[in-house]
């Protein structure tokens, strides 16, 4: 008999809020066939595991997963914003900054992809690495190629990642060996791409109602690159395209690099921006070139932010874009900090991204790690700024645990506009997760190990009065070592849809 259920039992974690989240040592999650959470218990001894399961109808036919101490079962990592074409180059190119980085290392990259054969081989190992570091949803530039990128596509939706795939659109400002040869080209294939993308066949089993495009687990997203590599046509051509399907997501850079800045509002000055299809008026911003070309509303994920404008600020909340934060990448080219806390209070949805290869880690757990520090740097400067706010929640401060948690989950769920779908463990939602280990025998020598705890005696004492930890308490702390001290040895088991699709013990 095939069980109509998987049933979870142990210790659980999940984001409520930018501030808080469940730590729930004892809990009951149920995964229906169809991958979907069909309910959670809280707070189940194991002395009432019996009779909680009747009293769900469950007596016989159910797959039951036991968490073993030191382990917990958390959601996926959302990585809002990578370039798997520049896989191969993590950890090349470190003296540069943005724009030479660019024509130095990744353009010359990125252009082998054009053999289409190479970049079939390179994806299997690369999709793989996002998948066993915790990925569960991944927003994929690809190159400019349009079959290269389909057999990313290709490569994505055979692994079970649930993932936004796009071609780049670049077609000025680009070496002669690497740029489209015109906007009408760029699109063609961009639509060809999304064709292509949405004829793939369902990869899960289909929940009772009908199917709907957008539980597709590989979905297609606009993707010009930056507006510097798009000419004023191109632009008008993909809002265009936009408008006509609201469905399709969008993604680009925005305000990366203060040079990358100049350089685009040269391109764009004020008397262009007052003919575009959205007309502009006033001092010309990087994010009034993408309204003004109708590409930011609520599927737009706007990469970076490092040095907006207030004005951008306004009119990124009022689109309802989001931001994807690199804060590895943003550190490594030297770009900056972005004021992650400030987004925060402005009401600003804000996911995290590993932009390798300017992030050197395809790992989010990098990403966090990064995210925390770049709060505290944020945070010591606008110590000694006397215009600093002291009502502000989260600007000018450090992110606590709570929140770098839902940047990693839910925070870039609701930047990808699946907030519905992913992102927390709650019933209705798609089980899309992780089982996570911080047991020594993970095999990670920066994890002193909860089993360590147990054997010194350290588990159940706090503090220096020796006050007993709450098993809530030990959970918590768990989470905080695998969010600052993980990396891919501690993730077990990586689930989307409810099916096994990658981790440590994964066997295909």
């Amino acid at each position: 008999m095939i069980p109509s259920s998987t049933v979870f039992y142990g210790a659980v974690i999940s984001p409520t809020s930018l501030t808080t989240y469940l730590a729930l040592p004892h809990a009951l999650l149920s995964v229906s066939t169809a991958g979907e959470i069909e309910w959670l218990e809280h707070d189940v001894p194991a002395s009432q595991l019996q009779d909680v399961l009747a009293r769900h109808g469950i007596l016989s036919d159910v797959d039951l997963v036991e968490i073993r101490k030191g382990e917990f079962l958390m959601p996926g990592f959302v990585d809002t914003h990578t370039h798997a074409p520049q896989v191969p180059n993590i950890g090349s190119g470190q003296q540069h900054e943005l724009l030479d980085w660019l024509a130095e290392v990744t353009f010359p990259m990125e252009a082998r992809f054009g053999d289409v054969e190479f970049a079939r081989g390179a994806y299997l190992p690369i999709v793989k690495r996002f998948i066993d570091s915790g990925t569960t949803t991944c927003c994929y530039y690809g190159s400019l190629h349009l079959d290269s990128t389909k057999a990313l596509a290709d490569i994505v939706h055979a692994s079970g990642q649930r993932a936004f795939v796009g071609k780049c659109n670049m077609n000025r400002n680009s070496p002669d060996y690497y740029v489209e040869p015109s906007a009408q080209d760029s699109m063609q294939a961009t639509r060809d791409l999304i064709s292509h993308i949405r004829a793939l066949p369902p990869k899960h089993p289909q929940r009772s109602e009908k199917p709907n495009a957008a539980d597709a687990l590989v979905q297609p997203v606009l993707t010009p690159r930056f507006a510097i590599s798009c000419t004023p046509e191109l632009l008008t051509s993909l809002g265009e395209l936009a408008a006509s399907d609201r469905s399709l997501a969008i993604q680009t850079h925005i305000s990366e690099n203060e040079s990358e800045v100049v350089f685009t509002k040269s391109l764009f000055p004020p008397e262009l921006l007052r003919c575009a299809p959205h007309p502009i008026h006033g001092s010309v911003t990087y994010a009034g070139v993408y309204e003004a070309y109708g590409l930011l509303r609520e599927n737009t994920i706007l990469a970076h932010a490092v040095h907006l404008e207030p004005k951008e600020v306004e009119i990124i909340k009022r689109t309802k874009a989001g931001v994807s934060h690199c804060p590895t990448s943003n550190f490594n080219l030297r770009s900056g900090c972005a004021k992650v806390g400030m987004l925060l209070d402005h009401g600003i949805k804000v996911g995290l991204g590993t932009d390798v290869s300017g992030g050197f880690s395809p790992s989010i757990l990098t990403a966090v790690q990064h995210a925390s520090i770049c709060s505290k740097v944020v945070a010591l400067e606008s110590s000694a700024d006397s215009s600093a706010s002291g009502t502000d929640k989260f600007a000018s401060r450090q992110l606590p645990v709570a929140t770098l948690l839902h940047l990693a989950t839910l925070g870039g769920a609701q930047v990808c506009n699946l907030e519905k779908r992913i992102g927390s463990l709650e019933p209705g939602k798609a089980f899309d997760a992780l089982v996570v280990s911080v047991r020594s025998d993970a095999g990670n020598p920066g994890i002193w190990g909860f089993d360590l705890d147990q054997d010194f005696g350290l588990d159940h004492v706090e503090g220096d009065r020796g006050r007993r930890k709450t098993e809530k308490k030990e959970l918590e702390a768990m989470l905080e070592r695998f969010l600052f001290c993980g990396d891919d040895r501690n993730i077990r088991r990586v689930y989307v849809q409810g099916r096994s699709i990658g981790g440590k013990e994964f066997r295909a």
